[in-house]
């Protein structure tokens, strides 16, 4: 008894050529059938090359793109032909040209000639298996698919629209229950004998024809009808990612293949001369008598899918960036944003500094460049506070700062002057603290020394900014702690928010402030207020401040500014 091996080549035919003599020199025969696409002159070569090899033969070529019928015509013709020469072949093992053994040959033929009668191809039902990514389930059963899904993807979608519109549906054969699997089959010679004679051959073949894939339904689909035991399950290790396309395995993965205890792999890279090596060079220490067990891996795969579809939460990478909404959290750490309080308090970051111990910024996105504490120019992660290098994508600066400052918190100002694009991004973070004081920014065009008519016209320009600013927190999907005081509500009581946002922050132990920040003063500042509605301009962002604020007396009768102390 021994194993026919069918291989299916298209690329690197120096390493099929290695891999074809490896299983000749195991006692298995070889089919092998080269795309029709190669170049003759390749192929050609390729077969004056294994012309010392009497058993290796070569099928009839077909042209064999993914997911159309020349696969299947290929596995027809290859299999015929190894059955009408090698009539000692129980098995027929279909394999591609990337497929490596990973156990010796002998080893194959043992498991095999103990299971004489047993089928091993990967056949369920699409009610029953959740395998298609991005594709279509019982409908690729009934309808026609005359156009390539890789070189005609906007025809293929408009027929498959089409036929839905329609309702068209086609009639499956009589008898037949559509089967689906892994295209890598070993079956015996009794049950693939009885496919490739049916006599009902030729109008299952133009059933087949026109569904989609049908390298992954022909043979899954037609067993059933013949063979008397089928293990569901590939003897070739052969693992895909959430979007359907085969995991690639590169020299590193020796070891994670040896464990595997499979037969055979695909898709190796062509360059892993390791295991190459490994696995054709070294047959009687290549792997001990085990049962073929690809779960011992799955785990490893799971972990795989699971960093490539989440990753760590703010790191971002090219399978899901640039993707809303599939971030693993859209930054690396808790970090706040306070958007009043600079304009509001004297010293403010100095003081937050101090009460906190977190890393307090300036404006991150202030329009001259990035203030970074301590006036710093350059930070971890070797991030410039220049203006244009910061905006030219401020998403992704704000993601490189906190993921190369994990571990410690992170603090800064924020306000309607700063680029605006981040405004929403934040919003949606839930690592972000925001507490804003809203009509803040009036504070320093009450206390600059302009032209009234320069200051009218900015405070306009502000709280329109601002206005819209407010919106984007108060929206629905927002997902960060948001905190909005007016302006006129804050300085009311100023400690308790003060309090409550330092407890939040939580990088020292909690406890009352001893100390708060002081206030700007404030002397005159509702007249000011006044005189922009007096010449039209409507202030409403920084709540109800009197015109004439009521003084704290102090004795002597003299006017308290606003002075904060505790």
């Amino acid at each position: 008894m021994s194993v026919g091996i069918i291989m299916l080549v298209h690329t690197a035919l120096d390493r099929a050529e290695e891999v074809a003599r490896h299983w000749t020199r195991g006692g298995c025969p070889v089919v092998i059938h080269v795309d029709k696409m190669v170049p003759r002159e390749t192929y050609d070569g390729f077969v004056a090359r294994l012309s010392d090899v009497p058993t290796v033969l070569f099928s009839k070529r077909h042209r064999c793109e993914w997911g159309t019928w020349g696969l299947v015509a290929a596995s027809q013709d290859a299999s015929e032909l190894m059955l009408a020469n090698f009539e000692h072949v129980r098995h027929v093992y279909l394999s591609s040209g990337s497929c490596l053994p990973l156990r010796p040959v002998e080893e194959l033929v043992d498991y095999l000639g103990q299971r004489p009668r047993t089928d091993f191809i990967e056949s369920a039902t699409t009610a029953d298996v959740p395998w298609t990514v991005g594709g279509l389930d019982q409908e690729r059963f009934t309808m026609h698919f005359p156009f390539s899904w890789r070189k005609n993807r906007y025809l293929f979608d408009k027929l498959v629209e089409f036929q839905r519109a329609l309702g068209y549906r086609r009639r499956i054969p009589g008898g037949l229950v559509p089967h689906m699997g892994s295209q890598w089959w070993c079956l015996t010679r009794q049950t693939l004998s009885a496919i490739l004679q049916d006599p009902e051959r030729e109008r299952f073949d133009n059933y087949f024809r026109h569904v989609w894939i049908p390298d992954e339904s022909y043979f899954q689909t037609l067993s059933r009808l013949y063979s008397t035991n089928i293990e569901s399950r590939s003897l070739t290790l052969s693992k895909f990612d959430f979007q359907g396309k085969p995991h690639i395995f590169y020299d590193d993965h020796l070891q994670l293949l040896r464990r595997s205890d499979c037969f055979v792999a695909r898709k190796i890279w062509p360059e892993a001369a390791r295991l190459y090596d490994a696995f054709l060079t070294d047959p009687n220490g290549a792997m001990s008598y085990q049962e073929p067990n690809p779960g011992k891996i799955d785990r490893i795969f799971a972990k795989a899918v699971d960093r490539r579809t989440r990753g760590r939460p703010g790191l971002f990478m090219q399978s899901r960036f640039p993707n809303l909404g599939w971030e693993n959290g859209v930054t690396a750490g808790r970090y706040s944003v306070f958007q009043g309080f600079a304009e509001l308090f004297q010293d403010f970051e100095s003081w937050l500094s101090r009460a906190t111990g977190a890393q307090v910024h300036g404006h991150l996105y202030g329009p001259d460049g990035a203030e970074f504490s301590g006036g710093q120019t350059v930070i971890n992660g070797a991030l410039s506070n220049n203006a244009k290098l910061r905006d030219a994508n401020p998403r992704a600066f704000l993601t490189n700062l906190l993921w190369n400052t994990r571990g410690e918190r992170q603090c800064f100002q924020y306000g309607p002057h700063d680029n605006p694009k981040i405004n929403w991004h934040i919003s949606r973070d839930p690592n972000a603290q925001i507490s804003v004081v809203s009509g803040a920014w009036a504070v320093p065009l009450f206390k600059s020394n302009a032209n009234f008519a320069e200051i009218r016209a900015e405070a306009a320009a502000l709280q329109k900014i601002e206005s819209k600013m407010l919106n984007e927190l108060r929206s629905p999907d927002v997902k960060a702690r948001v905190r909005i005081w007016t302006m006129a509500e804050f300085i009311e009581a100023p400690m308790e928010p003060l309090q409550v946002i330092i407890d939040e922050i939580g990088q020292k132990s909690l406890r009352r402030l001893a100390e708060a920040p002081r206030l700007e003063d404030l002397t005159g500042f509702g007249q000011f207020l006044q005189n922009l509605k007096n010449q039209g301009m409507h202030p409403y962002l920084m709540g109800d401040f009197p015109v004439d604020p009521a003084p704290r007396n102090l004795p002597g009768g003299h006017r308290k500014p606003y002075l904060i102390k505790k």
